[in-house]
């Protein structure tokens, strides 16, 4: 009896569960951005804006103007708005949905969401690019049939890594909005102000202040990027896009993502 008794006293070593998977978070995250009926038509409106603005370029731009690389830039302009905004909702829809509470007791370990969210908005966007392409793409054969025009392909491969490029930054600007204001409305104004305000006052100084002028490509995200979208970017525009990129989103970013693994989730 003693023996049986100390044998139950003895404590069992602890069993500790293996931590999530990283592609099980990320899968998650994705689901997440279709699950809701507001998010699925925001997926939705990618493809639906790439066909409209296909059909826009096919109806109304001049025969001469029907190349590939207007079919692109015709799609690119909707698909910069609507790709940081689905960042933005992938990471303030923890908050302004009250699910925060949910995910972060599930998986403690913040930063492992936070980065899920993060590849998963990338992915989205890639994808989203390469469907847009491909809607280009099939635009500018149908255009061309239609019109009698030669079949033109004036985008290269690199082009087109550039504008993918381009848009990715444009969604992580979205995320790092998303990760310091964690609002989703204040993060989309914000974005807005960013994207439509910022570059007008940059502009009217570098019109009005010579100071200003050289000055730009190093302090203005947005204008270091154009050399992206227009497929010309040298040495130094390198690197006024990573120093302007570290102004505009690393800190950014880096502040939030501290603001983030310090406040208290409701």
């Amino acid at each position: 009896m003693t023996a049986i008794a100390v044998e139950q006293n003895v404590p069992r070593a602890r069993v500790r569960p293996a931590p999530i998977p990283r592609s099980r978070l990320i899968s998650v995250e994705l689901q997440k951005m279709f699950d809701t009926r507001s998010g699925f038509w925001l997926m939705a409106s990618i493809l639906i804006m790439s066909v409209l603005a296909t059909g826009a370029v096919i109806l109304w731009a001049p025969d001469s103007e029907l190349t590939y690389s207007t079919f692109a830039t015709a799609i690119g302009f909707p698909m910069a708005v609507i790709l940081p905004m689905i960042a933005v909702l992938s990471v303030t829809s923890e908050w302004s949905q009250r699910s925060g509470l949910t995910t972060f007791t599930l998986v403690p370990h913040r930063g492992r969401v936070i980065s899920a969210k993060a590849i998963a908005a990338i992915i989205v966007g890639v994808v989203s690019m390469l469907i847009a392409m491909v809607v280009g793409a099939a635009g500018n054969v149908l255009g061309t049939a239609l019109t009698g025009t030669d079949l033109i392909w004036d985008a290269s491969v690199q082009d087109l890594s550039f504008i993918v490029l381009g848009n990715i930054l444009g969604m992580l600007v979205g995320f790092m909005l998303g990760v310091l204001i964690r609002n989703s409305a204040g993060a989309i104004v914000a974005y807005f102000v960013y994207s439509f305000v910022a570059p007008t006052i940059t502009e009217l100084l570098s019109a009005t202040q010579e100071w200003f002028k050289d000055l730009r490509p190093w302090v203005d995200f947005n204008f270091a990027q154009s050399g992206l979208f227009n497929g010309e970017m040298a040495g130094d525009q390198w690197a006024q896009l990573a120093v302007s990129g570290l102004v505009w989103l690393i800190v950014p970013l880096a502040i939030g993502l501290r603001l983030v693994m310090r406040s208290e989730v409701k």
